[in-house]
C-alpha cells in the first residue's frame, strides 16, 4: 500500500495532530494565560529559513481544526514547491493565545516533513541521470509512518511496502528457517491467499540465480559491491525487477544506480532527516477587540 488515499492521510493526520496537542498540553498553556489577554488577537507568518523542499501545508489547518476553528489559515507555497530563505509559507489570523497554543505541534510536524522530503529531493536528483527510482523503507519515526511515507513521495520518492502485510519480502532469515530460496518461494506462493508482490532478498549471487528461476516480482540485492551489482543485472538480463539496498548514501548513490539495477532503497530519507529551519513570527500588529 502506498499513499493514493488523501482521506486515509488526513485521517492520519487528525489522530497524529490531536495526540500532539495533548501531549503538548496546548489547552492549558499558563504563560500566555497569564500575558496573553484573551481578546487579543493577532497575525503569525510561518517562514522558512532556508532552501526546502516544502511538505506538511496541511498541518496548519489541522492543528487548528482540532484547537481554534476561527483561526483563519492562508496558505502561500504547496506541497513540492521548492522555496528560499525568508520566503512565507503561510499566514494564520487569530486570537493570539491560540496561535501561540498551536505553534509548536505546527512547527514540529511542518519541520520533520518537510526535512524527509528536502532530503528525498537530494538522493533523487543525484540518480537523475540514470533509469534507477528511490524507493523509501520502514525505518520511519514511530506513529508517523504516512506522514513520513507522504513527505518521501513529495520529494519524488516511491513508496516501498507500508507495513508487514502489503508484500511479501523473503529476507535472509525467512531463507534460512526454509532451507532455501526456492523453497521459501514456493511455500509462500503456495500459501498466499490474496494477490501481493513478491519479493527475495538475496546476498549472494547464487541466490541470485536461484531467485531468477522462481520469476519473483522482484530481487533485493542486499549489501553488494558494485562489481556484484553488475553482475547481477547482467543475470537478471531485464527478466525481474531488481532492487539495491545496503550502503546507501547521498555519496554513494550514483554509483549504485549507474550499475543499472532498477529501484534503489534506502532508510535514511527517514531515519536520518535533519527537520529544517522553519520559523513562526507574531505579527507586529497584533490588536485587541
Amino acid at each position: 500500500m502506498s499513499i493514493h488515499d488523501r482521506n486515509e492521510l488526513a485521517v492520519a493526520l487528525e489522530d497524529i495532530v490531536r495526540r500532539a496537542l495533548a501531549e503538548d498540553a496546548a489547552d492549558q498553556d499558563v504563560t500566555s494565560q497569564l500575558l496573553v489577554p484573551q481578546s487579543l488577537t493577532a497575525s503569525m507568518k510561518i517562514v522558512s529559513r532556508e532552501t526546502i523542499c516544502v511538505c506538511g501545508m496541511e498541518v496548519a489547518a489541522a492543528v487548528f481544526a482540532a484547537l481554534d476553528p476561527e483561526v483563519k489559515v492562508n496558505c502561500l507555497a504547496h506541497d513540492g514547491d521548492i522555496i528560499d530563505a525568508g520566503q512565507v509559507l503561510m499566514a494564520l489570523d487569530g486570537r493570539a493565545r491560540s496561535l501561540l497554543a498551536g505553534e509548536r505541534v505546527l512547527l514540529n510536524l511542518l519541520q520533520r516533513m518537510s526535512g524527509v522530503a528536502t532530503l528525498t529531493r537530494r538522493y533523487v536528483q543525484a540518480i537523475a541521470h540514470t533509469n534507477a527510482k528511490l524507493l523509501d523503507t520502514r525505518k520511519t519515526m514511530p506513529g508517523l509512518r504516512l506522514l513520513d511515507k507522504y513527505a518521501t513521495r513529495t520529494g519524488g520518492a516511491i513508496n516501498h511496502r507500508m507495513r508487514l502485510d502489503d508484500m511479501v519480502l523473503i529476507k535472509d532469515n525467512h531463507i534460512a528457517l526454509c532451507g532455501g530460496v526456492k523453497a521459501a518461494f514456493e511455500q509462500a506462493r503456495r500459501g498466499l491467499k490474496r494477490e501481493l508482490p513478491i519479493v527475495i532478498e538475496c546476498d549472494t549471487l547464487a541466490q541470485v540465480q536461484e531467485a531468477l528461476i522462481c520469476l519473483p516480482d522482484r530481487i533485493l540485492l542486499d549489501n553488494m559491491t558494485l562489481d556484484e551489482l553488475r553482475r547481477a543485472v547482467a543475470l537478471a538480463a531485464g527478466r525481474v525487477a531488481l532492487e539495491a539496498s545496503g550502503g546507501v548514501n547521498l555519496s554513494t548513490i550514483a554509483a549504485i544506480a549507474e550499475t543499472g539495477v532498477d529501484y534503489i532503497s534506502t532508510g535514511a530519507i527517514t531515519h536520518s532527516a535533519v527537520a529544517v529551519d522553519i520559523g513562526a513570527d507574531i505579527a507586529a500588529e497584533a490588536r485587541t477587540h
